[in-house]
């Protein structure tokens, strides 16, 4: 991960509290592409957690969506930490890009159909196809953005649900779904939610398209 040009700009990059972390797994020797293979642990653990939670019961549901929720923190954590050492610290190799990309698809995949799942364990059969849904266009979005790089164009991170909001988006969901049951509720919140996130990502999909359209348009 040595383009500067083509980083996701991550307003979290220029805090001190991110910059002390970074430098201390530099200075531990941690390699970037462990970070980013922790992050799909992360990713890994929260999916199944989610996939499941549908079927537990009203008293365990919570634990599960707010472990989920902690874990795609985590995961944005390691997104972040594996660039700074990368790149801040020169710790970065030949594999690096591979790393920064692949989890990162897999773990989109992994907690978004996991939530669908979890809707569906609640009743609600539209559940994995949302999820499946959402995952499909999450996949679409970085897509389009190395579709415009390798055209030579700079990386596309816009909105309005580019990987940062799908995941912000999702936390909330875990974290409202997780008290769910104090009113009664069975599921509808991760249905709403990811109806929400299918067509904030097709907006995304749709608004990085058009801007590479009138770039190559533009272009002599």
């Amino acid at each position: 991960m040595t383009d500067l040009e083509n980083r996701r700009p991550i307003r979290a990059r220029d805090t001190g509290w991110a910059k002390r972390f970074a430098a201390t797994l530099a200075k531990a020797q941690v390699q970037p592409n462990l970070i980013s293979a922790t992050s799909l642990a992360f990713a890994v653990l929260g999916g199944a957690l989610l996939a499941v939670s549908g079927v537990m019961p009203d008293w365990v549901r919570p634990v599960a969506m707010i472990v989920a929720a902690a874990c795609i923190q985590g995961r944005l954590l390691c997104n972040l930490l594996d660039g700074m050492v990368a790149v801040e610290h020169g710790e970065g190799s030949k594999t690096g890009p591979i790393w920064n990309e692949l989890p990162d698809r897999i773990a989109d995949l992994m907690f978004l159909v996991g939530a669908g799942y979890s809707a569906y364990g609640l009743g609600h059969n539209l559940g994995p196809n949302l999820g499946w849904l959402a995952g499909s266009l999450a996949l679409l979005t970085a897509y389009v953005r190395e579709l415009g790089r390798g055209m030579g164009f700079p990386a596309d991170f816009s909105g309005p649900m580019a990987k940062q909001q799908r995941m912000a988006a999702l936390t909330i969901l875990c974290l409202v779904a997780a008290v769910e049951p104090l009113w009664g509720g069975h599921g509808l919140v991760m249905v709403a939610g990811l109806i929400a996130i299918v067509i904030g990502t097709a907006l995304t999909i749709t608004g990085r398209v058009a801007r590479l359209a009138r770039a190559l348009a533009a272009r002599p």
